[in-house]
């Protein structure tokens, strides 16, 4: 089957499931209130599907590693630490937690902040020289790092503060952050057309950095643009959805290893829709056919855990 037969087949299921979604029990007498829940969350999901699938995908092209995704860099912890912060030091009843445009305003400019400071910073100290490697054990400590402190805040906070940190650390697919939806379309068409503008260097970046500088790419400026480009796209599908921790593996490896192709015109394109797919799917059958026994973020760990164990596996083996 050709690639672009596979991504006619992925759109379909696409459609599909968006019709399931929203047109199923609609009638003259309640498409007003269905259409009003049902649009906001469909949207919701497209919108995490293509920040996750496209984030992870540029990831691993930077950094050449296929089991690598954002998650390493310590984004998910540090948006966990500052609404735990949020609620420690305002209360839950701030607007800074309760205003959702002025939260994830908040949260997008401290995420942006601490790339820029890190990248920086690092960048700077290497005088241009650095492997990304050491980057990313950087990020690995700083996400341990988050992860500790917003586990010692969580342990002080009274109950009722608790229940609203709740909401934030678990994903969550059947009660989006609606009001948000509409406001995070116009940053995610921007940043998917920066990186569809970047795509023919990225071509050239999966050659391997020095066969990259040899071509003419500075991998430095390239890295950088991609990294903070991936931080406003886990900012909006975690500020939407919450984390998700190994979705972004599942689709970018099963991208490349049903798209047998280097451009990523093509891979960002079969990465989103591959992505939609696949969580308009999940989330129809687990509300449908399991009715709500569990929950999808559940069946993507588990299943995300055990792919990444097999790449493990795998690459020990080659």
């Amino acid at each position: 089957m050709s690639d672009s037969m596979k991504l006619t087949a992925l759109a379909v299921i696409t459609v599909l499931f968006t019709f399931l979604f929203i047109g199923i029990g609609l009638d003259a007498s309640n498409y007003e209130y269905f259409l009003s829940r049902r649009v906001p969350k469909v949207l919701a999901m497209i919108i995490a599907s293509i920040a996750i699938a496209q984030s992870s995908l540029v990831f691993q092209t930077i950094t050449h590693n296929r089991i690598l995704t954002p998650s390493i860099m310590g984004f998910d912890g540090l948006y966990l630490l500052t609404q735990i912060l949020v609620v420690v030091i305002f209360g839950s009843f701030s607007v800074l937690l309760l205003n959702p445009f002025v939260n994830f305003a908040l949260s997008v400019a401290i995420m942006i902040g601490f790339s820029l400071l890190l990248f920086g910073f690092y960048f700077r100290s290497n005088s241009g020289q650095g492997n990304v490697i050491t980057l990313l054990l950087l990020g690995v400590i700083f996400g341990q790092l988050f992860d500790n402190v917003s586990s010692f805040f969580m342990m002080l906070v009274d109950p009722n503060d608790f229940f609203t940190i709740q909401s934030s650390i678990f994903a969550s697919f059947n009660n989006v952050n609606q009001e948000l939806v509409y406001f995070c379309v116009i940053p995610l068409l921007i940043v998917s057309a920066l990186l569809f503008k970047l795509a023919p260097v990225l071509d050239v970046f999966w050659l391997d950095n020095d066969n990259a500088i040899s071509l003419g790419v500075d991998t430095q400026r390239v890295t950088k643009q991609v990294l903070i480009l991936v931080a406003i796209m886990i900012s909006l599908s975690t500020a939407l959805v919450g984390p998700v921790m190994f979705f972004g593996l599942l689709v970018a490896n099963l991208t490349k290893e049903f798209f047998h192709t280097y451009r990523h015109h093509t891979l960002l394109i079969a990465s989103s829709l591959m992505a939609m797919s696949m969580l308009l799917s999940g989330q129809w059958i687990i509300e449908n056919v399991f009715s709500f026994s569990t929950t999808l973020s559940v069946v993507i760990n588990f299943v995300g855990g055990l792919y990444f164990l097999s790449l493990l596996v795998r690459q020990k083996i080659h």
